[in-house]
């Protein structure tokens, strides 16, 4: 802990208090977020169609608006979008709690979505500025307090769930609304500099970031490390739940807390380690091939032993979040070069876009060869195929790097209005 004050304190103000909020967005949205779909269905008595529209929503309202959420914060500036998605997703976890109809359900679940489009480019963008030549050290301290975040917002969640789930809501919607009155008071307002304003034709900007192939062909590179890091959610918890039935829902809780705590423990030193030894491409190819190599034990494991199942289970999760840990301060870096330092927010905007798409893609590609793989008592092809998404991802990152991609790009012009 002394170590990540330290780290935190070398950084200006702007900065740590992007790093604070973070921590508080991440807990008052984990806080809700694993325990919606239970009240959907069994407080409220939604059909199962119903549910997944709900969730639908939300994610498809995130993940499709973060290119609109960056542009609004390269062309306005990065506070006030941080604020009206914090001051967004306020209104919407609120109702979440208090509405029981479906269309209020949707609009509150779209608004929760679009909130984090707003905030979660500006956010990146704003730190990646704030902090100069530290970027990487600035994400590696950013991470540490997102995943705490996430470690600590299920387990008080939880603890509020035993009274009401309006209560849960409540406490999040006004961590929320705190986050927005301490922005308006205390974050400086941050503007693009005069040589990186936005054209006024926003078009004009869109052609700007996507005919950036560097950038592009790095953003689709990636896209399997998100899948990788998404089978916490989805493969694993299956896994999980098939090796040892019931008591599958606990090793699936523990597993989220093996993969934040090393996170949390780990993530300055992996940083520190990392950045002493390697350059930033070495960085992101080795630990994308440890996020690839994380389920190599599972498929080496016998599906009908659980201890050793779970055994695997435990040291996938952990490789896979030092895995995530060493690429990701070097991963955000890497957007903020390819960018020219031009129009950041939005770069990031499109980078979170294709990686919600390639996780959307992928989860449908993993769950089709789950269920083949379970009918035919195959499932350390499901693994393999994980193993091999991860080493074509390291193997992609390091043609890249080679030819020349992955350097700092200059200053591009402006594609004609």
């Amino acid at each position: 802990m002394k170590s990540l004050w330290r780290q935190t304190r070398s950084f200006p103000p702007a900065a740590r208090l992007l790093m604070a909020n973070q921590f508080a967005i991440n807990l008052a949205f984990y806080m809700l977020m694993p325990y919606l779909a239970a009240h959907l269905s069994d407080g409220l008595g939604l059909a199962a169609w119903a549910v997944g529209l709900v969730l639908g929503v939300r994610n498809f309202s995130q993940q499709g608006m973060f290119l609109i959420g960056g542009t609004l914060a390269d062309r306005f500036g990065y506070k006030a979008p941080i604020m009206a998605g914090c001051l967004l997703r306020t209104v919407g976890f609120g109702l979440l709690g208090w509405v029981d109809n479906l269309p209020a359900l949707i609009a509150a679940s779209a608004a929760s979505g679009f909130a984090g489009a707003l905030f979660n480019p500006a956010v990146r963008a704003y730190l990646a500025a704030e902090a100069g030549e530290r970027r990487v050290d600035a994400f590696a301290t950013f991470n540490v307090y997102y995943q705490a975040g996430m470690l600590l917002g299920p387990l008080i969640g939880l603890a509020l769930l035993a009274a009401d789930f309006r209560l849960v809501c409540t406490v999040a919607a006004a961590i929320f609304a705190v986050l927005t009155v301490l922005q308006a008071r205390s974050l400086p307002v941050h503007r693009a500099k005069p040589a990186d304003s936005a054209p006024e034709n926003v078009m004009a900007q869109w052609r700007t970031v996507v005919t950036n192939r560097p950038f592009l062909l790095f953003a689709t590179a990636m896209i399997g490390s998100y899948v990788l890091t998404f089978q916490v959610y989805l493969s694993l918890p299956l896994a999980a739940t098939n090796a040892l039935g019931s008591r599958g829902t606990w090793a699936t809780s523990g597993l989220f807390v093996v993969s934040a705590v090393v996170a949390v423990v780990g993530q300055l030193r992996l940083t520190d380690w990392a950045k002493k030894r390697w350059s930033p491409s070495q960085a992101l190819v080795r630990g994308l091939t440890a996020m690839g190599l994380a389920f190599l034990p599972l498929a080496l494991t016998p599906t009908g032993a659980p201890t050793a199942v779970l055994t695997s289970l435990v040291a996938a999760v952990a490789l896979l979040a030092v895995g995530s840990a060493v690429v990701y301060p070097f991963e955000m870096d890497t957007v903020v070069k390819l960018s020219g330092n031009r129009f950041v927010a939005t770069h990031y905007g499109l980078y979170n876009t294709v990686a919600g798409l390639g996780i959307t893609l992928g989860n449908l590609a993993t769950g089709a060869l789950w269920d083949l793989a379970t009918r035919h008592n195959t499932l350390w092809l499901t693994w393999c195929m994980l193993t091999a998404t991860g080493l074509a991802c390291a193997a992609s990152v390091a043609a890249l790097a080679r030819s020349g991609h992955l350097a700092e790009q200059r200053q591009p012009q402006l594609a004609p209005a």
